[in-house]
């Protein structure tokens, strides 16, 4: 009766929050003297549907949503899950003492990965907008939006030379043979010895010794990766010249994920539902033959066997920490993008549970995978397992060709997983081009741009082409690894952690926790709440220090990184990091007030637009910005407190009864009495 009466009086409709209902008011209705509202206690999902009512689906047509939430759910966990878990995680334990990098890893994905993880969801999920307009929270901190715009870019452009690789193996595996099964070729070396017997293709071993005249023994696929498709080059600034065929398979790759992103949301959440979960299948397989191999066991048990010796070395720990915000994509603007295009009151809280411990259980087992396959060349080439193989990229290119050439028709196997490591690598590669390109429209934000948002995705995806074709040199390689060490390394640390300080102390904690509360039903849990306040901001702070106190220089194989090139890197490294105070400094100087702390008051403060989205979902301070918050107007609607605030004057409220308001039309209608 208290609702209809609300109807009949001015209000339309109503939404539940914190357990009551509380009026929402139309732009086109007056704003009374007081704001009553109607106090009615009922119970509520944690989605905030109420039981035994239809849930309205929260459509925003302006900026679309996904098609449904397993969408989301899939898309996340392949811009989770992707290369870094083949050729990254495995190659980080490899380096730093096997298992003893498992310790400093969970605890990273403990107490950062996951509460950044949610932190972020929540964050693009709350204001329906790209790493760039959520900064409306605190417009004085956008700089930390371009600087993972700048992230992004940076990875965009390094990891679809990884794809594009990944292609040409795919290409080259269409063949009754594998071109790395055998050292007849002409850019094998003396040192070459195959893993494959020369009488019988995909049969008996050879009979290697390990070392011949004091030199080590190189394996086919080594070769055939450093000799044939790289072709690399003595130095890092010889470039020499393109190699044509992974330039096609760039053009290749970039083609495949505008394709995809054509439609935005709309067409990359279907693809998802294939390049999701195929590559749990082929790791499976590639599982199940790996571990059955001759010196599998021993590969294992270096990945298991903790050297705790390294435990003492804070590069370790910095690895571990710049994996969790490599793998989960923390830091890259990426969540934020796919979270705000929810609907804004899915739980994803939820979701980032289940994407993290899905994200994180794949490196795992990947891992094993590897490091099977480690054991077995290791054996077979009579050298320790830390002796075999390459570092980064080349992990994935060296010991994976060398396991396929084992299997049973080795061409279709070889065909399976690289196809495997190309969607692994896709799934990644939608959401860098998506954050970007959302980060544009929602930037301009005008009626043209949004129509013609393909034309922006087309333009991004050229220019990514033309910043990857120098990577496809012959040193091509020194860069690519330059990049991922510094432009997706530190900074990402630095700039998750002025994240949590914008919005813990900047923006308020007590405001955010409102907020997720508004949003989910319930307020975020309490281990949550201390790591977005106290426990992640100095971790990754002292993690950051002793990074920069024991830094060593990059080096590739026996290649030492020449100084130059070093000074290079921490220019992309600062490039993103630097936007932050830039901005910062700008945003206040063109703020409005006569002194200094004016306008820095001015530049902090949450600009009047911030908040839902939908006006469905803009309730008490976040009330229409047409009659409340907006520019010029005093009049504000005091936010709605927590539960446990509400305690005695809540029974007081709930008790009072209706008054008989006599009409214009000398009707009556039942009205509750206004609240103060």
């Amino acid at each position: 009766a208290k609702l209809r009466a609300y109807d009949e009086s001015g209000y339309r409709g109503s939404t539940l929050k914190y357990g009551y209902v509380a009026p929402v008011r139309s732009s086109c209705d007056p704003l009374p003297k007081e704001g009553p509202f109607s106090w009615r206690p009922r119970s509520t999902f944690q989605n905030g549907a109420v039981p035994g009512e239809p849930v309205k689906k929260d459509e925003n047509t302006r900026r679309g949503n996904w098609g449904n939430q397993i969408e989301f759910v899939l898309t996340s966990v392949g811009y989770a899950v992707g290369l870094g878990n083949v050729w990254r995680f495995p190659y980080l334990c490899y380096r730093n003492g096997g298992g003893a990098f498992m310790f400093p890893y969970f605890i990273m994905l403990v107490f950062c990965g996951i509460p950044l993880f949610f932190l972020e969801l929540s964050f693009g999920q709350f204001a329906s907008l790209g790493c760039l307009g959520v900064w409306k929270v605190s417009p004085m901190f956008k700089g930390v939006g371009y600087g993972m715009m700048v992230v992004s870019t940076y990875i965009g452009i390094y990891y679809n030379v990884v794809i594009c690789i990944a292609f040409y193996y795919f290409f080259m595996s269409m063949t009754n043979l594998l071109p790395w099964t055998y050292c007849n070729n002409p850019w094998n070396t003396p040192d070459c010895s195959g893993v494959v017997g020369t009488s019988r293709p995909n049969g008996s071993l050879a009979n290697v010794t390990g070392m011949v005249n004091g030199t080590k023994r190189t394996s086919p696929s080594e070769e055939y990766w450093r000799n044939y498709v790289l072709n690399i080059s003595d130095d890092i600034g010889n470039f020499g010249e393109v190699r044509l065929p992974i330039l096609g398979c760039l053009a290749v790759s970039w083609v495949v994920v505008f394709l995809c992103l054509i439609r935005g949301v709309k067409s990359s959440g279907k693809v998802v539902y294939f390049t999701a979960t195929f590559p749990y299948v082929v790791l499976t397989i590639l599982f199940v033959r790996g571990i059955t191999l001759e010196g599998a066991i021993d590969g294992i048990k270096y990945y298991l066997t903790p050297q705790w010796k390294m435990i003492l070395d804070a590069k370790v720990w910095g690895d571990a920490a710049s994996q969790i915000f490599y793998s989960l994509g923390c830091a890259w603007g990426g969540l934020i993008t796919m979270a705000s295009y929810n609907k804004f009151h899915n739980n994803c809280y939820r979701d980032s549970i289940i994407i993290s411990i899905t994200n994180c259980a794949t490196s795992v087992y990947a891992g094993f995978v590897i490091f099977s396959i480690l054991g077995f060349m290791a054996h077979h080439l009579g050298v320790d397992v830390s002796a075999v193989a390459d570092h980064g990229p080349g992990l994935a290119f060296v010991a994976y060709p060398e396991a396929l050439t084992l299997l049973p028709i080795s061409p279709l196997w070889s065909l399976l997983f690289f196809f495997m490591l190309i969607l692994l690598g896709l799934g990644t590669q939608f959401c860098l081009l998506e954050t970007l390109v959302t980060a544009i429209v929602d930037e301009i934000g005008t009626d043209w741009i949004i129509k013609h948002k393909t034309l922006v995705t087309l333009g991004v995806a050229i220019v990514g082409f033309l910043l990857g074709v120098p990577l496809t040199t012959r040193a091509g390689i020194y860069w690519l690894l330059l990049m991922d060490n510094y432009a997706a390394s530190f900074s990402l640390v630095i700039i998750s952690c002025i994240m949590c300080i914008c919005i813990m102390y900047v923006y308020g904690h007590r405001n955010y926790f409102k907020d997720v509360e508004m949003m989910l039903g319930f307020p975020p849990p309490f281990f949550f709440r201390m790591c977005w306040r106290f426990i992640s901001p100095v971790i990754i702070t002292f993690i950051l220090i002793f990074t920069v106190i024991q830094y060593k220089p990059i080096t590739y194989n026996k290649y030492i990184y020449p100084g130059w090139s070093l000074v290079i890197g921490f220019c992309m490294a600062l490039s993103s990091v630097i936007c932050i105070p830039l901005y910062g400094l700008y945003k206040i100087a063109t703020s409005e007030g006569s002194t200094f702390s004016e306008r820095l008051k001015s530049a902090v403060k949450p600009h009047w637009s911030w908040g839902p989205a939908l006006q469905e979902h803009r309730v008490g301070r976040y009330a229409p910005s047409s009659l409340l918050g907006a520019p010029g107007s005093d009049i504000g609607v005091e936010a709605c407190p927590f539960k446990e605030e509400l305690k005695e004057e809540e029974k007081e409220k709930r008790d009072e009864i209706s008054l008989t308001i006599q009409g214009s039309n000398g009707s009556t209608h039942t009205s509750p009495l206004p609240m103060a």
